[in-house]
């Protein structure tokens, strides 16, 4: 039984991360070897994934930037691992490498799909511009397997998981997702309509990479948008909602006619909801009605009702 680990990467410094699982993995034999994902970086940076290259350490290099979904198909196709582990770039380790290694090694005949978890530091960022990233992702993105477990497809993430190989026999990634955004919630979805069960298990991984409030205001736009092309592309609608808390919600709130009042709050309210998400002053309860009134603004957009120019 082999191992790879898949490490996806734009233009961030992953030099002691490799290194640190390159150690470990002399001492744990099951992990065979590690793949970095150079998604079109800078000439800098891609000198850095070089120097990495080593007998049990390869880099797959793009020229352009490709997409995360396509960059994480080339990782798994170019694989020789039985099981195949992504992580993101931007992580620590919250202890030994050693130790989550060995993690995973009980659960490989449990299931075919596992998800380890995201993990955030207790206290809050010295910056307050990356205060709301951190909020949100100690409550929304840090749960307990045993919480994740309630509803595994909803729950999953691509960041810090492992699928068998032999999954991407049936299920890729989509390449048609240019942008950032609900990737994993695609993939999710697919997995449960393809019957692939999904466990979660306590071996998170501690999110480093907190982008600046504003920056994560951007990504949310794209995240927004692309959920709401996907509930137009796939055909069982129902099953789909089912994976996605946002989409239950909208789903009730078109019964009850509320979609139109809140996409014409979002147009406009939405500057002064931003100016009170990019503040030292932030509420998550904010942040989630800006998210759902924003979502209900794109299936207007989406379904040629036109109330609103592409904002």
């Amino acid at each position: 039984m082999k191992i790879s680990l898949l490490i996806p990467v734009f233009d961030y410094d992953i030099i002691a991360l490799v290194h640190i699982m390159k150690d470990a993995m002399s001492k744990v034999p099951e992990f065979y070897e590690i793949l970095i994902g150079d998604d079109g970086s800078s000439a800098e940076y891609r000198k850095k994934y070089s120097s990495l290259e080593a007998e049990n350490v390869k880099v797959i290099s793009s020229k352009k930037n490709i997409g995360r979904a396509a960059i994480r198909n080339r990782l798994a196709l170019e694989a020789k691992g039985d099981f195949l582990i992504f992580i993101d770039a931007d992580v620590m380790l919250p202890g030994t490498a050693e130790a989550y290694m060995l993690k995973w090694l009980p659960f490989l005949n449990n299931s075919r799909v596992i998800c380890g978890g995201t993990l955030y530091h207790d206290s809050a960022p010295g910056d307050p511009d990356k205060l709301l990233r951190w909020k949100y992702g100690k409550w929304r993105e840090q749960k307990s397997a045993a919480e994740r477990n309630k509803h595994p497809h909803a729950g999953f993430s691509t960041f810090n998981v492992l699928i068998e190989k032999s999954v991407f026999s049936i299920i890729r990634f989509n390449e048609e997702l240019k942008q950032y955004g609900h990737e994993d919630t695609l993939l999710g979805y697919q997995l449960k309509k393809a019957g692939i069960n999904i466990l979660h298990i306590d071996n998170g991984l501690m999110h480093e990479g907190l982008e600046s409030n504003r920056d994560f205001l951007n990504k949310t736009k794209l995240g927004i948008e692309n959920l709401s092309k996907l509930f137009d592309k796939v055909t069982d609608k129902k099953s789909f909602s089912e994976t996605v808390l946002m989409l239950k919600i909208y789903n009730k709130l078109r019964l009850l006619g509320l979609t139109r009042v809140l996409a014409a709050i979002f147009i406009r309210y939405r500057d002064q909801m931003e100016i009170r998400l990019d503040s030292s002053n932030i509420s998550l309860l904010l942040f989630a009605f800006y998210k759902m009134s924003m979502f209900c603004t794109y299936r207007e957009i989406h379904t040629r009702k036109n109330i609103l120019p592409v904002f």
